[in-house]
């Protein structure tokens, strides 16, 4: 893709690019989406940023946004593409080591899809809690080890150190006394929604045989995102639901192509079939004849 738009980044199963389509896009934007109102006019620290469209996103709302990657190509492309933008700097850093940034210089930490790619999680969650302000929230997002590779069976080559629930939870609870953890799934649903009413919500799982109905989103998350604070005031800005989707309905969209796509295949097989059928019809009347 590079090689025809330098304004993309190249897509090496990595680092997210806004160019990916369907479910990645979906998880991707939807973190930050989450985070967009607790950036207002707060001062964000975006900790492996990557491409850089995250950080963009949230400039739009906070005082400040710095995102830091490792990669110099990486927040070079950063720069090119998103730095005109107001609020947003990008610097080349390790999230393991960010010293040189100030104690509590920051109101709202992100760091997406970060931990898996690192084996020294201790040190970069200690050096967030440095960097966070008291009143502070950091959000930080990772696969669950047992659904995202124990039970799909697949192997993340760019995961070098992947967690558990329990795992993550209680790397969080040394260093943040106070964490609500959510689960993130991409999930085909029938929503009702009160056009009028944001403030609460429910939710139906019908089991697999359709026997039962049970209240909740019964269902293992891919992914977990934790807002973690020092105060619990400091989390009660946050949802206990969010949604997220795209007016073009892009998931939905290749859904139905792909469904329309298998239904007209089947029609044309069943044609062929029909004239197959009518051809050996033919040729066993002719071999009749001949007898």
């Amino acid at each position: 893709m590079s090689d025809t738009n330098p304004s993309v980044l190249e897509f090496t199963g990595e680092r997210f690019t806004p160019e990916c389509v369907r479910e990645i896009w979906y998880e991707h934007w939807h973190r930050y989406a989450f985070a967009l109102p607790l950036a207002r006019g707060r001062r964000v620290l975006d900790a492996a940023c990557g491409e850089g469209y995250g950080s963009a996103l949230l400039a739009g709302e906070a005082a400040s946004v710095l995102g830091v990657d490792i990669s110099d190509t990486t927040v070079a492309h950063a720069r090119a593409r998103y730095g005109t933008r107001e609020r947003v700097h990008f610097a080349q850093g390790d999230c393991t080591a960010l010293d040189a940034l100030p104690d509590a210089g920051f109101d709202l930490i992100v760091s997406f899809e970060t931990l898996e790619h690192l084996h020294d999680h201790e040190r970069m969650l200690d050096g967030f809690a440095r960097l966070l302000a008291d009143d502070g929230i950091l959000l930080i997002s990772t696969p669950d080890k047992r659904t995202y590779t124990d039970l799909s069976g697949a192997t993340n080559e760019h995961h070098v150190r992947e967690l558990y629930r329990d795992e993550f939870e209680s790397l969080l609870s040394v260093r943040f006394p106070h964490h609500r953890l959510f689960g993130q799934k991409l999930l085909f649903a029938s929503v009702l929604w009160d056009e009028r009413r944001t403030d609460t919500w429910a939710a139906t799982t019908m089991s697999a045989d359709a026997s039962a109905a049970a209240d909740g989103l019964r269902y293992a998350p891919l992914y977990y995102v934790a807002a973690c604070a020092r105060t619990a005031q400091a989390l009660d800005a946050l949802p206990s639901l969010s949604l997220f989707g795209d007016a073009a309905q892009s998931v939905y969209s290749h859904y139905d192509h792909e469904i329309r796509k298998n239904i007209a295949a089947g029609h044309r097989i069943a044609e062929l079939e029909q004239q197959l059928e009518a051809e050996r019809a033919r040729r066993l009347a002719l071999e009749q004849q001949r007898v």
